[in-house]
């Protein structure tokens, strides 16, 4: 475990670096181990050389003590040139030099330890990796070993590939790393072997292990490194391991024949190598385990050497570019044969577009703006055929490190957008590539409120914002919901805010395809007010419209296809079914109701392209709000909108459709809602109209009313100048005036309707009665009550309620009686009326026309006039003949019976002991007066014994014989209103 390697040393970089528990690769002695700059967060690689790791796998020493000082003494040579590799990375600063990030610290336990730029593995690992499956087959076959499968059934492209391009792109980067170190540094490598070439996160071919470099013989350049020894370093030593000696696999024989460092020594290596990538297994095809004698013997023969009779030894087919050109002058036993760094590069077998685009790519900063606009126009057109690992790892950073020109970012943008699109691995790319530097060139000074800032936003953001909100699709499917909501969105914001309005259009076209991605809450608190307010603030008419389209996007409107035709099936074209669109709204109904309504009712343009984009709003809302909200709410300003005097006919027919579909569903709601209350509620009756419109009818309020004469017979005795006796005399007097005593004591009931009496009288009899007439023996009874199954109760006037002085008139009600809620306000039955009548629940007749014999009094008795009681026969045949009553005759009077009432009794009977009303006795021929009618024969109820009021039973049931009845109707009613 790591964790105990770092007790037996303690250093800087520890303290200030937070590693990975695990190494992540190897390159020869050195252990190499993902970190972070805890202060920074910076990527970085340790690179970690433990002492012990030197000693012999067996424990024991070789000779002795002599023998344990002499390994002593390797150990710190060992030590001492691992120094001088880490120090030498401190002092050559080349982009095909492993950057050095920390400097090389010894530890506690005599080991070392520096840091360097974040570096992928070193070449040695890759081509032992790609060995490895190669042996196994690979995921699909030995031909697709760039292919592993992930955790989740997945295939996918490795990270780290080495293809074509990748081969050519490194050896470039390598021969520029010698270049550097040849021309500028005045250094040979001497050790230029796959150990010492390391991939770092942007899929650069980094040199490294500089161990053993030397500067070259006769070299006149000042350099600070001490030369190396041939003689020593060209010895093997078993007791040390192999990776910390002179690899002779790879060494010129310059060195081992010869004797001569030279610069040409490491094209030679690099010739070797370039074997190595094409070989299986990939090494070396030269392997001698160190020993010299075995490297002399096979390079004193021309056969035994890889040359270009046997394929330069390699088991696999080399290129032929590779072959012819390149390797041809690398392997060969003369340096002067051999080709240099700066030949190297201008190879044919770099001469093709995609390693020339990589090439102007690593000069791109030093281009023009003119060579770099170019450039960046003709790239898409070649992107397909890269390499992915080398677009994600070379070319993708490459375009982002340009994002700060920014005349360039659109074009840069256009690009990376392409590329992530390209990508298997491009969410990971653009989350840990893409997204900061969006956030960096969009938002770093979105916060500054100058005008200067305003204006270089304007001038120098706004393509590349556009780019952006145009490839919104290609971010949202590459990010998740948090990252979205946290770093894309805040830029969505930034576009709505802008004073552009290309911008702001861009923006709010991005709704459909940002909506889905975002929660609830974020959708409304964050985004919807935004759009709210630039809808409600905005001058353009073409913003306006894009913002009633977002308002549809966010209440569930989905995007209707017009070409909803379906073909005749004659075609021969089998189509593919079209996905049905979700049209669940984004807000909620309070939102809808609340917030999107009052601005939708605020429009005051009546243009008909923005008439139509609210239709579409309207017809969304229509889907969620609830019936009564279209009802109140939505259909006035449907209607108001729809008469806009721009619209066409069709666009006219389009609002009337919505219009008839709401009002459909608002007509289908409502229904539903009475006939489930009907069906709950079966008792119920609702109350008509005329429930409410039946009022007590005014006296004396037409002509007709007969309060004020007995018709035509009181009319001629009048205009004739005749005595008569009305209700009421000329003076005011009252007709009851000549009652005996004790009719005056009497009282009439309050709630005894008089029109009912006068009604009852005219019925009664067929004639009038004068006082110069003889009376009558026997007046005919009448009875109009229909038997109904039971006795009926004649309710005649009590005169035993109550007894007024006659100073004090009796005074005619209009209103019902005392506390009688079995009376109508219109309704005063008179002094026949049945209780049968009087307590029925139905209203059958409601007459409006009182035909009431006013209740006069005078100083001296009260009483009824029987004049008039028998008087008016001769005004009309039915006195319910009105043509204002509102019911017909034949609804309700089977129960009302008209009895004709006995003389007044001469002693006081208790109170409502009796239902009838005495009339006064005839005291001399000029009295006009009726004679009293029997008693009813049928229903009609007399008093206690003890009532006194002159008339029996018996009498009345003789006096009915014969009698015909007239029907009142067949209703069956038993009520009368």
């Amino acid at each position: 475990m790591f964790s105990n390697a770092l007790k037996s040393f303690t250093s800087n970089i520890s303290s200030n670096y937070s590693l990975s528990p695990q190494p992540t690769s190897f390159s020869g002695p050195w252990k190499i181990y993902d970190a972070k700059k805890k202060s920074t967060g910076k990527a970085a690689s340790v690179f970690v050389f433990e002492k012990k790791s030197l000693e012999p796998s067996g424990g024991g020493s070789l000779g002795g003590r002599s023998g344990a000082a002499a390994l002593k003494r390797a150990h710190e040579e060992v030590v001492e040139r691992l120094k001088k590799e880490a120090s030498s990375l401190a002092r050559l600063r080349h982009p095909s030099i492993l950057e050095l990030a920390e400097p090389v610290e010894e530890t506690r336990g005599g080991g070392l330890m520096f840091a360097t730029e974040p570096v992928t593995a070193s070449l040695t690992g890759l081509l032992q990796e790609k060995d490895d499956e190669e042996k196994a087959g690979g995921v699909g076959g030995r031909r697709s070993r760039y292919v592993v499968e992930e955790s989740d059934g997945q295939k996918r492209r490795r990270e780290l590939e080495i293809d074509e391009l990748e081969i050519q792109k490194g050896l470039l980067q390598i021969a520029k790393g010698l270049e550097f170190l040849h021309e500028s540094a005045g250094l040979v490598h001497a050790n230029l072997t796959p150990d010492a070439i390391f991939v770092n996160a942007k899929s650069d071919w980094k040199i490294s292990g500089l161990a053993f470099s030397t500067p070259p013989e006769n070299s006149t350049k000042p350099t600070s490194v001490a030369p190396i020894s041939l003689s020593e370093v060209l010895n093997h030593d078993p007791r040390l391991p192999r990776h910390v000696q002179l690899n002779l696999d790879y060494t010129s024989p310059d060195f081992v024949m010869d004797g001569n460092v030279t610069s040409a020594a490491d094209m030679f290596s690099l010739g070797m190598m370039i074997i190595a990538l094409y070989n299986s297994p990939h090494r070396s095809p030269m392997e001698f385990n160190g020993s010299q004698t075995s490297y002399k013997r096979a390079y004193s023969s021309s056969s035994s050497i890889p040359n270009r009779s046997n394929n330069f030894m390699s088991s696999q087919p080399l290129p032929r570019e590779v072959m012819n050109g390149v390797l041809d002058r690398l392997i060969t036993r003369r340096p002067a044969q051999r080709i240099d760094a700066r030949e190297f590069q201008q190879a044919q077998y770099f001469d093709n577009i995609l390693v020339s685009t990589i090439r102007f790519l690593d000069s791109l900063p030093a281009k023009t703006p003119n060579e770099k606009t170019q450039f960046l126009r003709g790239l898409p057109r070649i992107l397909n055929q890269f390499p992915k690992s080398v677009l994600e790892k070379k070319v993708l950073p490459a375009l982002l490190d340009e994002t700060k020109d920014r005349e360039l970012l659109a074009l840069v943008l256009q690009n990376v957008f392409k590329m992530i699109t390209m990508l298997p691995s491009g969410k990971r790319a653009f989350t840990e590539k893409v997204i900061p530097k969006l956030r960096e060139t969009f938002l770093s000074g979105a916060a500054a409120g100058s005008k200067a800032a305003a204006q270089d936003r304007d001038s120098l953001k706004e393509a590349g914002l556009m780019v952006l909100l145009e490839n919104m699709n290609v971010a949202a499917d590459n990010s998740s919901g948090k990252e979205f909501k946290d770093d894309i969105l805040p830029i969505i914001n930034h576009a709505l805010e802008s004073p552009t309005h290309s911008l702001v259009d861009a923006a709010l076209r991005t709704l459909p395809v940002v909506t889905p991605i975002l929660d609830f809450s974020t959708i409304k608190n964050e985004l919807f007010p935004v759009i709210a307010t630039i809808f409600a603030k905005t001058s353009s008419m073409g913003i306006k419209i894009r913002g009633l389209e977002a308002f549809k996007t966010l209440c569930g409107g989905g995007s209707e296809d017009q070409d909803d035709f379906q073909g005749d099936g004659l075609t021969g074209v089998v189509e593919a079914p079209k996905a049905k669109s979700s049209n669940v709204s984004i807000l909620d109904k309070y939102t809808i109701q609340e917030k999107v309504m009052p601005l939708l009712r605020g429009i005051k343009t009546k243009e008909p392209a923005v008439m139509m984009a609210a239709l579409d709003v309207f017809r969304a809302i229509s889907n969620q709000v609830d019936p009564e909200f279209l009802a109140i709410d939505v259909l006035p300003i449907l209607w108001q909108f729809s008469l806009g005097p721009l619209l066409n006919l069709p666009q006219f027919q389009a609002y009337m459709h919505l219009i008839k579909n709401v009002s459909t569903r608002v007509e289908n709601d409502q229904t539903r809602k009475l006939q489930e209350l009907g069906a709950n509620n079966a008792t119920t009756v609702s109350a008509s109209r005329n429930d409410f419109m039946s009022f007590g009818g005014i006296g004396g309020s037409n002509g007709l009313d007969t309060a004020n004469g007995n018709g035509e017979t009181d009319f001629e005795a009048l205009v004739r100048g005749e005595n008569t006796s009305t209700g009421s005399d000329m003076l005011g007097g009252n007709s009851w005036a000549n009652t005996p005593s004790s009719a005056s004591s009497s009282t009439i009931l309050p709630n005894k309707a008089t029109a009912n009496l006068g009604r009852a009288s005219n019925n009664a009899s067929p004639a009038a009665t004068f006082s110069w007439s003889s009376p009558p023996l026997s007046p005919p009874p009448t009875n109009l009550t229909a038997p109904q199954g039971g006795t009926g109760r004649a309710i005649t006037p009590d005169y035993a309620i109550n007894t007024l002085n006659s100073s004090f008139p009796a005074m005619a009600p209009i209103n019902p009686g005392i506390g009688h809620s079995s009376f109508s306000p219109q309704t005063r039955p008179g002094m026949g009326v049945s209780m049968n009548s009087m307590i029925s629940p139905t209203s059958a007749i409601t007459p409006t026309i009182s035909s009431t014999p006013s209740y006069s009094a005078n100083t001296q008795s009260a009483g009824i006039d029987w004049t008039r009681a028998t008087g008016s026969a001769s005004v009309t045949a039915n006195p319910w003949g009105s043509t204002n009553t509102t019911s017909t005759l034949n609804s309700g009077l089977s129960n009302f019976s008209i009895s004709a009432i006995p003389p007044p009794p001469q002693q006081q009977s208790s109170a409502y002991s009796g239902f009838s009303i005495a009339p006064p006795p005839m005291k001399s021929s000029n009295s006009f007066s009726i004679a009293p009618p029997p008693a009813p024969g049928m229903g009609a109820r007399m008093g206690s014994s003890g009532s006194g009021l002159g008339m029996n039973r018996n009498q009345n049931q003789n006096q009915n014989q014969g009698q015909q009845k007239p029907s009142w109707g067949n209703s069956g009613s038993d009520s009368l209103i």
